[in-house]
């Protein structure tokens, strides 16, 4: 099952430590199979309010997620990023391509 890696992060300041940062994030992901699937394109809003830069990254699995954030390549980064900005990141499955959305109310 896929594994996707989101952040949603808000006042990122473009400075030198997020500019090595994105320089350095594409081959931490490589040995884990990420990759990019949005990376911070304004959105249309269509309902509420938003603010921030929305990032997802898909990974194969779950371990592989695991493994790329646990991962001495990726937390060598890590300061870069949250030293300028904040945000939220999780990790969360994706669902089988038969998935419907009545299948939540069977948990």
């Amino acid at each position: 099952m896929t594994t996707y890696a989101i952040g949603h992060l808000h006042d990122v300041a473009m400075g030198p430590e997020i500019v090595a940062y994105l320089e350095g994030i594409d081959a931490t992901l490589a040995p884990f199979g990420g990759r990019f699937l949005i990376h911070g394109d304004p959105p249309t809003v269509l309902e509420g309010a938003w603010s921030g830069d929305l990032i997802v990254i898909a990974f194969p699995d779950r371990a592989s997620a695991e493994g790329w954030y646990a991962s001495d390549a990726y937390r060598r980064l890590l300061p870069l990023r949250q030293g300028d900005s904040r945000g939220d990141v999780i990790l969360i499955d994706g669902v089988p391509a038969d998935h419907r959305a009545t299948d939540i109310l069977r948990r």
